[in-house]
């Protein structure tokens, strides 16, 4: 079985308005993940550096960030990012171009833990809904046409309110959501704008939504996790 977790950090900044990538740290050791999409990793502006030094999380944690490499002084992507722990095998990793008014991107990884092979993609979709179901099309389109198929992971906040329309129900033709629940906003959750979604070839054991007191302090979004396994 592989735990993975989806986290919007809000890049770093907790409900008191403080920049605390300790904190964020501090949260993703509670859930213990094995293989984690991050979504606003990157400070929004100048060289859009990353939130978490690359010295903390080789000191604090468990995990490696997957090495995209579009920018150095990033973790990831456009702000979306994808940690696995250290033991992991990278296999591949790949960017993906998606349509969009404001630069907007997803991430996607080929992976091997524990021998079992999984794809995982990460991903921050647009505000507006005609967007996002581009956007999800896209993210689709590139999964179908790799060459190499193996059971899939899509995760990441997709801004979309409605409970099963929109990009959802695109996504949901060919990866249903797990049942994680509401994760926006941290003070008191009513929306799920957070979704993990998996491929038919693997089933969720569990899921929910981390909702600890620092996870309530540390970012605007709580996180979501699942534990999968074949199906």
């Amino acid at each position: 079985m592989i735990k993975i977790a989806s986290y919007n950090m809000h890049k770093g900044v907790g409900l008191d308005r403080q920049r605390d990538p300790r904190r964020i740290l501090d949260v993703l050791s509670e859930i213990d993940a094995d293989v984690i999409a991050l979504q606003e990793c990157d400070r929004r502006y100048g060289a859009r550096a990353r939130v978490i030094p690359q010295h903390l999380l080789e000191e604090h944690s468990g995990w490696q960030a997957v090495p995209f490499g579009r920018n150095t002084a990033s973790m990831g992507w456009h702000g979306n990012a994808i940690l696995v722990r250290k033991a992991a095998q990278v296999i591949d990793h790949e960017t993906i171009h998606l349509p969009a008014l404001e630069p907007r991107g997803a991430v996607s990884a080929d992976l091997r833990i524990d021998g079992t092979p999984i794809r995982v993609v990460g991903m921050h979709l647009d505000l507006s809904g005609l967007w996002r179901r581009r956007q999800a099309h896209a993210i689709i389109a590139h999964v179908e046409s790799s060459t190499h198929a193996m059971p899939a992971v899509l995760m990441g906040d997709l801004n979309e309110w409605t409970p099963n329309g929109g990009c959802l129900r695109d996504f949901g033709n060919h990866y249903p959501s797990a049942a994680t629940g509401a994760s926006f906003h941290a003070r008191r959750p009513i929306g799920r704008l957070d979704r993990i979604m998996v491929s038919r070839d693997l089933r969720v054991v569990e899921c929910g939504v981390h909702c600890s007191a620092t996870a309530r302090r540390a970012s605007d979004h709580l996180p979501i996790w699942a534990v999968v396994e074949p199906a």
